[in-house]
């Protein structure tokens, strides 16, 4: 998986290297100073400096199909590695397409750089050829974002970038890069990242704050901790299962969460939310303490906020103050890194809270409220089916993608997930089409000997299937199951549901074999039509040494639940049609 077919030989009059250093080294020698081993975009005009530079660097770049595919497979990149993961776009269209990417990383705080191509500085503000505001356009889906103006502090420019992508809450920056300032000489020194002047990362949270919830937690009759992205952002897994143990406190995650605490654990409540289990709902809304983990507790985890976890005292980790009481109020804030401040929780809760009969009473509820659904083998194949079979073929540590919709739903749901790091999903933006880019953006981050499999849905599929030419190119092993139902599923569901019926935009009369087109960008296809083809070809598209994509054809009247209608309060989920008629 080489980035170019001829590796160059020493520079000759031919090939002059970095004899004359530029903005654009300087840009790719801070990337490099940074660790960067992989970066995702396209070509064009006013970035082709930069790309230029690259080309002696040693940092694989990968020519996405198209950038918000390059934007999607760096989010993923650096959900997996922990490290930003970058993408390149020119300038105009290919910046302003990058912006989905940018807002899908920016909500999930997603730790991300981005470098984008400029006209010349003579030319900013007169409508050149594919000029486009970029900062003034991204500034609101960004973290921080720059415009060099200067090739002596290009490479500093976007050394900080890249630090501050990381540290603190993450998130998504951006460096636009005009034309004439990445050609220009550059006197720069080359540094390693390092944060702004008077940028504080918090780390410890106040002391006597920190006693009083311990107190708080330790008297509790019915705690519960809810883990959020943060814990994984913070790498604080370990510590919240050792915390979550020796107290014998349930784990209810948030979307983003999932995969900070084993979810085959007895502790383990699982997701709570729109379409979370109904015991981790009843567990978060009958809990009388809570201990919230880099959470900024969104609508769709809440329901309706006023009837969120009524009896509940919170206490709210997060490293970022400003989510602190934004939208549950806070009765013990606590402002720091997640790791840090369960290990100072840790050292100063009292005893154990006396709480054997509330662990009953959730093990009680997750016999009461399981996830189950009808399957028989002259109907249609049920989308869950596929999911817990590819869950059984595949080890604990593979990394599963997603785009958004039912099929997301159901991976979230029949997926046993064990290990962090191993689910990426488009989460506060929902953004369609964001599973087959982030897979491949995965693949590079993962283990050599981790599995990547991406659950897609037609309509998602549809929206980025170009980057399977990608996948070709690049010989990535990763394997794609479109559960096809022929339908926007979810669009269609909410349809049913409250909009009596009418189907208006969210079926398809007609879909494309993908399994054909998969053969015809070079991948191998497989189609899926009854449950006895399940086992042997999931099997088949699973070893096979490459890209391989199975058009499943499932139940396309098939819904998920459980579901709460939106704002609606979490205790009154429905298990089915019938139940969500009568809410």
């Amino acid at each position: 998986m080489s980035k170019r077919t001829t590796a160059p030989e020493e520079p000759t009059d031919e090939s002059p290297g970095r004899s004359a250093p530029t903005g654009a080294d300087a840009a790719i020698v801070a990337l490099e100073a940074a660790g960067v081993e992989h970066a995702f975009g396209l070509q064009g005009g006013a970035i082709m400096p930069v790309y230029d530079a690259l080309y002696h660097s040693d940092i694989q770049h990968v020519t996405m199909g198209h950038e918000q595919g390059a934007a999607h497979a760096a989010d993923a990149y650096g959900i997996v590695s922990g490290d930003p993961g970058v993408c390149l776009a020119t300038s105009g269209p290919g910046a302003t397409n990058l912006v989905t990417g940018l807002a899908d990383a920016d909500m999930d705080s997603d730790p991300m750089v981005a470098l984008t191509g400029q006209v010349a500085t003579d030319f900013l503000g007169r409508d050149a050829f594919q000029e486009t505001d970029t900062t003034g356009v991204t500034m609101p889906v960004t973290k921080t974002n720059y415009v060099s103006t200067d090739p002596d502090t290009t490479g500093h420019t976007v050394g900080e970038a890249f630090a501050l992508a990381r540290e603190g809450r993450p998130g998504p920056t951006l460096v636009d890069l005009p034309k004439d300032v990445t050609k220009a000489d550059s006197a720069g020194e080359p540094v390693g990242p390092e944060l702004p002047d008077g940028f504080d990362v918090p780390d410890a949270a106040d002391g006597e704050t920190v006693a009083e919830a311990a107190e708080a937690l330790a008297d509790a009759e019915r705690p519960a901790i809810l883990s959020g992205g943060g814990v994984i952002k913070g790498e604080a897994w370990e510590e919240l299962r050792a915390f979550a143990t020796e107290y014998g406190v349930p784990v209810v995650t948030t979307m983003p969460g999932i995969g900070s605490f084993p979810e085959d654990h007895d502790l383990a409540m699982e997701v709570a939310g729109m379409h979370g289990t109904g015991y981790a709902n009843m567990t978060l809304q009958h809990c009388d303490v809570m201990l919230a983990l880099g959470t900024r507790f969104d609508d769709r985890l809440t329901g309706g906020v006023e009837t969120f976890a009524p009896d509940a005292e919170i206490v709210h980790v997060d490293i970022d103050p400003a989510e602190i009481s934004k939208i549950v109020h806070a009765d013990y804030p606590l402002v720091g890194d997640a790791g840090t401040v369960l290990d100072q929780l840790h050292d100063a809760m009292p005893a154990a809270p006396e709480a054997g009969e509330w662990r009953q009473q959730c093990r009680e509820w997750r016999e009461e409220y399981p996830l189950e659904y009808s399957a028989s083998e002259d109907e249609p194949v049920k989308p869950q089916f596929l999911v817990e079979a590819m869950d059984e073929l595949t080890p604990d540590d593979t990394v599963v993608t997603t785009g958004v919709g039912q099929h997301q739903m159901w991976a979230m749901q029949y997926w046993t997930y064990r290990h962090p790091r191993t689910w990426v999903s488009s989460h506060g933006l929902g953004t369609m089409g964001y599973g087959l880019p982030a897979a491949i953006g995965a693949r590079f981050a993962a283990d050599d000997d981790q599995s990547v499999v991406c659950f897609d849905g037609d309509g998602s599929f549809l929206m980025t299937l170009q980057e399977l030419s990608v996948a070709v190119r690049e010989e990535l092993d990763i394997t794609v199951v479109v559960l096809n139902n022929a339908a926007v599923g979810m669009v269609r569901q909410w349809q049913d549901a409250f909009f009596e019926g009418r189907r208006m935009a969210s079926e398809y009369p007609w879909v494309p074999g993908f399994d054909v087109l998969a053969e015809g960008f070079g991948a191998r296809g497989f189609r899926i039509e009854t449950y006895e083809e399940v086992d042997e070809t999931l099997r088949a598209a699973y070893e096979y040494d490459g890209p391989a994509v199975v058009d499943a054809h499932v139940d396309p009247e098939e819904d998920v639940y459980p579901m709460v209608p939106s704002g609606g309060d979490n205790t009154k989920f429905a298990m089915n049609e019938a139940q969500l008629e009568e809410l």
